[in-house]
């Protein structure tokens, strides 16, 4: 029997249901994490990875919209833990915290409302081809600005934007989105950031342009300088940037590291996936798994032993 945390308690997915007049239904003001775990089976381990920085992230995005959630971050990672052994997942899984106003009432507001949470696990594999890249295409459509709906949030109601950037790019045969923010500079792909490297220099676009504050992305900024000694700036990119960029690259929990090896019908270097950004995903997806001893400090291993 598959088990979801559901306002509180542990309860048969079938059971896990809130009302079509669930007031964050109606409004998207829902916050959500998407958090991976991976299945060592050497090991016979699974884990979650950056447990502990996804539900800083999801509290810290709840207090911002006012939702104050009865949960410290242990609480939610010890729930997450107990509820993938409860489901007896021994394969790579995602996992979907999702957190809203239970209140039946039609009113578009963040005050006088009741927080709630979700959490559940989905097989999911690869969201993006990580192995041979996608073809990209800068969208018609602009990412949220800050002093709209901030794209820094993982709040629901702003992922119509990325919506529609991807369906505009899947409908005119690319894989993926990239989004401009409302200055005109490289913003990040619908639901990743991204990365150019050009001359040997990793470069990416700063808080500041609008986008996720991405773990995924902060963890390849510190692989980057750590391990593969290359500098990482940060700061405004011209789209023109990415049609003369030697490599091209997105992150993110579900997408991982995904090379791009074309943007708008243009090849990025020579149409395949380069060394800096092939080394960086050797070397993040053994460790993601616990095969890199001085990062497991990233990873919540699930089953005692």
């Amino acid at each position: 029997m598959e088990y979801i945390f559901f306002e509180g308690d542990f309860v048969p997915a079938d059971k896990a249901k809130i009302s079509v007049m669930t007031n964050s239904f109606h409004y998207g003001t829902a916050v959500f994490e998407g958090i991976r775990a991976y299945w060592n089976q050497e090991e016979e381990q699974l884990y979650v990875l950056f447990a502990k920085e996804h539900y800083q992230r999801l509290l810290k995005n709840c207090n911002a919209m006012f939702m104050k959630l009865p949960y410290t971050v242990e609480d939610l990672v010890n729930i997450t833990v107990e509820l993938l052994r409860k489901n007896q997942i021994r394969e790579d899984v995602y996992i979907r915290p999702i957190a809203y106003f239970k209140d039946l009432k039609l009113t578009p507001k963040l005050i006088e409302y009741t927080p709630e949470i979700a959490i559940y696990t989905y097989k999911f594999g690869r969201y993006l081809d990580t192995s041979k890249g996608i073809r990209v295409k800068v969208s018609s459509w602009r990412r949220n600005d800050d002093n709209s709906i901030p794209s820094r949030w993982k709040v629901a109601g702003a992922y119509v934007n990325s919506a529609l950037a991807k369906t505009e790019a899947l409908m005119s045969g690319y894989d993926e989105a990239i989004m401009l923010n409302q200055h005109g500079f490289l913003a990040e792909g619908s639901g990743e950031n991204i990365f150019l490297i050009r001359e040997g220099k990793a470069i990416t676009p700063s808080y500041s342009e609008h986008i996720l504050e991405g773990i995924t992305r902060a963890a390849v900024k510190k692989l980057l300088k750590n391990e593969l000694i290359v500098e990482v700036e940060e700061r405004p990119i011209a789209r023109s940037e990415l049609y003369i960029a030697d490599e091209v690259f997105m992150t993110g929990t579900a997408a991982e590291i995904t090379p791009v090896v074309e943007v708008d019908n243009r090849k990025v270097g020579n149409g395949e996936i380069g060394p800096i950004t092939r080394e960086l995903q050797d070397l993040y997806f053994k460790a993601v798994r616990g095969m890199v001893e001085r990062y497991k400090v990233w990873l919540t291993p699930v089953y005692e032993k």
